[in-house]
């Protein structure tokens, strides 16, 4: 098992295009970090990221969405 997930797996997961996901990348919503043209996006982060519905807390840092832009 990969320590990263890319963006078709993500789609997988959430059920959304990929134009979603790579929005939700830019707007920070989700966490990944941009290389170049490529996004890098850990498996334990997603995951923690899952867990807690993109929500913050002292654990693990994530920032709350309370919407997401269309």
């Amino acid at each position: 098992m990969s320590t990263r997930l890319t963006v078709d797996e993500i789609t997988e997961r959430l059920k959304i295009g990929r134009r979603a996901v790579y929005a939700m990348l830019e707007d920070g919503i989700l966490p990944g970090i941009r290389v170049g043209n490529r996004w890098l996006i850990t498996r334990y982060a997603y995951e923690q990221w899952e867990r807690t519905c993109g929500m913050r807390d002292s654990a693990t840092g994530l920032q709350a969405h309370t919407e997401l832009r269309s």
